[in-house]
């Protein structure tokens, strides 16, 4: 149940297309100052756009589970369903960054609210091919499960005893990879082309290679992750031209509170440029609290000289399509299903909205 800015209140239900469980604590640090580097850059963009009632310590931060996943993103954040987007960096820690153990667990109990998918570095060669068949084999209980990868191509990685900062998707080694995946059933790629976090290379997260790509691939679906930030022009030029190309809104959706003027420019270019149909609303959990991005965004209103200068409107229909309507086609998520299900986080919720009514 959400409010916006009418005051009225509507059941919409709502994907979060990026969210996370990861697991960054010291007992997990291959190369510590790399990975306590990584997670004090996650941390600090957390605590740049935060309120403050939301800022999570930084303890809590390094490793928070699936139960306050749980509670944060679906009992009080109003999260129906989760997608994960998984990266490893295993240059930097023990054990994979993106905790794909711990969300697949989730993910096989309960597939209707916890959609799994896994991530292919073509640097990793015919292993690669073979893990990936594994995960697809392992986690694919629902038809809508294992549908994506994450790409992540400024990930650093030893191979053949020097350092590897980063790969391309326009390669050859990373289309073989897209044609294996294409095999295994696999026809989304969620490409990290946003904002660069220490130490990797902001050159690696460049997102013209995503042009040839979509172009070579016109029956697969790239998701460009965080609308190609800071290079948002890039990006939608290349989204015009390539109807295969969708953007994430993760990261931009934090500047909403902040940044407003910001953000509605954000919102402008990419409803001018790719409509309303071609856009995924996410929280990039735990950076920012879906709670608060949610009630924002219901409440957000274009300011007139932007809807002016685009000659676009941000209604309540075109919020529905970012919040649900577009993930929920895009990864053919069968919704109503959903909704009607009484399980444990449905019993939870309703406990929740009895105390806040009573």
């Amino acid at each position: 149940m959400i409010e916006y800015k009418s005051g009225r209140r509507e059941e919409i239900p709502v994907i979060d297309y990026h969210a996370h469980i990861w697991k960054a604590g010291e007992s997990n640090w291959l190369r510590p100052e790399l990975a306590k580097g990584w997670i004090s850059c996650f941390y600090d963009y957390q605590t740049a756009l935060t309120p403050d009632e939301y800022k999570m310590d930084f303890e809590t931060f390094k490793y928070y589970g699936h139960e306050k996943f749980i509670e944060d993103v679906m009992i009080n954040g109003y999260v129906d369903v989760a997608i994960t987007q998984p990266q490893y960096l295993l240059y930097f820690y023990k054990k994979p960054f993106g905790n794909t153990e711990e969300f697949g667990k989730l993910a096989v109990e309960n597939p209707y609210r916890f959609v799994i998918g896994t991530r292919f570095d073509p640097r990793d060669g015919e292993e690669g091919k073979r893990q990936l068949e594994e995960d697809v084999r392992k986690y694919r209980v629902k038809p809508w499960q294992m549908r994506h990868v994450k790409l992540y191509t400024a990930e650093w990685k030893e191979v053949d005893g020097k350092l590897s900062r980063g790969w391309r998707l326009d390669s050859k080694e990373a289309y073989e990879f897209l044609e294996f995946s294409k095999s295994l059933g696999i026809n989304i790629f969620v490409a990290h082309k946003g904002p660069t976090v220490w130490p990797l290379d902001k050159d690696s997260f460049d997102v013209k290679d995503v042009d040839a790509v979509a172009s070579s691939f016109p029956e697969l679906k790239f998701v460009v992750t965080h609308v190609g930030l800071p290079r948002l022009d890039d990006f939608c030029w290349i989204a015009t031209q390539e109807k295969n190309v969708y953007g994430g809104l993760a990261v931009a959706s934090a500047f909403i509170r902040k940044r407003p003027k910001y953000f509605a420019s954000i919102i402008g270019e990419l409803l001018f440029w790719l409509g309303e149909d071609r856009v995924l609303w996410g929280s990039d959990y735990a950076i920012w609290n879906p709670k608060w991005l949610i009630e924002d965004f219901m409440k957000f209103e274009l300011p007139e000289e932007i809807k002016r200068e685009y000659g676009v409107e941000l209604t309540l229909d075109t919020k529905k399509k970012l919040l649900y309507q577009n993930a929920s086609k895009l990864w053919d998520i069968p919704l109503e299903e959903v909704m009607r299900r009484e399980d444990d986080i449905t019993r939870r919720r309703n406990l929740l909205h009895v105390k806040m009514e009573g």
